[in-house]
């Protein structure tokens, strides 16, 4: 790992008592993001956002509300990029087929994919061994 890097990985209760929690952490590494020249206050609201809407997606969907399982959230920060993956134990999805929210009739539900898609560069949902990975990077020195 370089000196630089900050590297972060937290197991928490398949529990929504614990979203403000994830939320907190991804703002404050935000928050101390010196390198970061652009409005960190921002990415502190959209870092908590995207956890906030992932974990609420692996907590009731993937994990089905199961307090016995975990959810497991990886943060990795280098002088280029944040790279966030949460972990689940569910059967999965075509994160492609999501289809946008319906605007006209916002519903309480269906516009947490589309937030994480709107907030971060790059935006992936793959199976892997034991479960799936969502898997979300954002960009911190991009050449415009």
């Amino acid at each position: 790992m370089d000196k630089n890097e900050i590297e972060v990985d937290i197991k928490v209760p398949n529990q929504t008592r614990y979203l403000s929690l994830i939320g907190r952490i991804g703002e404050d590494i935000a928050m101390e993001l010196k390198r970061f020249d652009g409005d960190r206050d921002m990415l502190a609201y959209h870092i908590n956002l995207v956890l906030t809407e992932a974990m609420v997606n692996a907590i009731k969907h993937a994990n089905a509300n199961d307090p016995d399982k975990m959810v497991h959230v990886y943060i990795n920060i280098t002088d280029q990029d944040l790279l966030i993956r949460v972990f689940d134990d569910g059967q999965g999805f075509d994160i492609n087929s999501i289809p946008p929210p319906d605007f006209e009739q916002l519903e309480d539900r269906g516009r947490g994919i589309f937030i994480i898609k709107q907030l971060m560069d790059t935006v992936k949902y793959e199976q892997i061994k034991g479960g799936n990975m969502l898997e979300m990077t954002k960009c911190l020195r991009c050449c415009p």
